[in-house]
């Protein structure tokens, strides 16, 4: 068993495939960074090995090894803690993980406030998802963690409960890039229940046998493996069970690039790039065809049947 433990417009230039020159900087300035100490973990509160009960079976796993985990947890974006790509690993130490809690609310019979050591207490599964940015680049990564079908169930969801909210830590003394414009903070994003509630989408933990680093989303955050990162909310601090559908962080900031859905679709092209093509990093340059909801399919096609998925995208 394996040991276990995102814009008001932004200029063209800021974050573009055509432009692999720029990524390749932010690569190379990230693979700099790894021979400097204690970046990896990301903070005081270094990352703890934590073993997860079991393996899951009976889930797709991605043809490709997993990553490599400096690039993982130096390459990200987390715009809490700044825009760029090595911004999150230089800064996100400074968020305090401890103690922490979630608050869990709205359409639900139970609501409550739960803890990070209770969550930790959870059965908890390693999960190697392909992981999809918008930007047109993938990294496949072992998370551990549970399905949120079971958090949600601890609160009992009501039959007005038709979509979940989630919220992150804002906290600007923390968070350096909370000083800038570029998003409506705190960061919301959510799901339709029905996406909530799938096998697929996890509370995510752990990665690469640890707790999670600061910069990865410490320390409890969601990964929807079908949808594009920015709808993997990170550093958690309340979910709402609503009746209405929520605007999140990049659709209010820009509905015409970030739609409610975010599913990874190659024949919905981002309107200043293709989604047609991918880079599985670290590669420099679009090598692959990206797969239909990032190759998951057969599990969550039929959450869209019958949905024009140009329209909602």
């Amino acid at each position: 068993m394996p040991r276990f433990n995102d814009m008001p417009r932004i200029a063209p230039s800021d974050i573009t495939p055509q432009g692999v020159w720029l990524n390749r900087r932010h690569l190379i300035a990230g693979a700099a960074a790894l021979g400097g100490a204690g970046l990896i973990g990301g903070s005081a509160q270094a990352a703890q090995v934590i073993e997860p009960l079991k393996a899951a079976t009976g889930f797709p796993a991605p043809s490709d090894p997993p990553s490599d985990k400096k690039l993982a947890t130096t390459y990200n974006n987390y715009y809490e803690f700044g825009t760029s790509k090595s911004a999150p690993a230089m800064n996100a130490h400074r968020l305090t993980v401890r103690p922490w809690s979630v608050e869990i609310s709205g359409e639900v019979s139970k609501p409550r406030t739960i803890g990070i050591e209770e969550l930790l207490a959870f059965p908890l599964e390693e999960r190697i998802y392909r992981f999809r940015c918008v930007e047109a680049w993938s990294m496949v990564v072992p998370w551990i963690g549970f399905e949120f079908n079971k958090l949600a169930a601890l609160v009992e969801p009501t039959s007005r409960a038709k979509f979940v909210r989630f919220t992150t830590a804002e906290r600007p003394s923390e968070m350096p890039g909370l000083g800038s414009p570029v998003l409506d903070w705190p960061y919301t994003e959510a799901l339709r229940i029905d996406e909530a509630m799938h096998p697929l989408t996890l509370v995510t933990l752990g990665m690469y046998g640890e707790t999670l680093p600061n910069q990865n989303g410490a320390p409890v955050r969601l990964v929807v493996p079908w949808k594009y990162g920015y709808k993997s909310a990170k550093s958690i601090v309340k979910i709402e069970f609503v009746e209405k559908q929520p605007v999140s962080s990049w659709t209010k900031a820009a509905s015409h690039e970030y739609g409610f859905y975010s599913n990874v679709n190659p024949n919905v092209d981002h309107p200043r790039w293709s989604q047609k093509r991918e880079r599985l990093l670290p590669a420099l340059f679009a090598s692959r065809e990206t797969e239909m909801f990032n190759g998951y399919g057969a599990q969550v096609a039929s959450l869209y049947a019958g949905m024009d998925l140009k329209v909602n995208h």
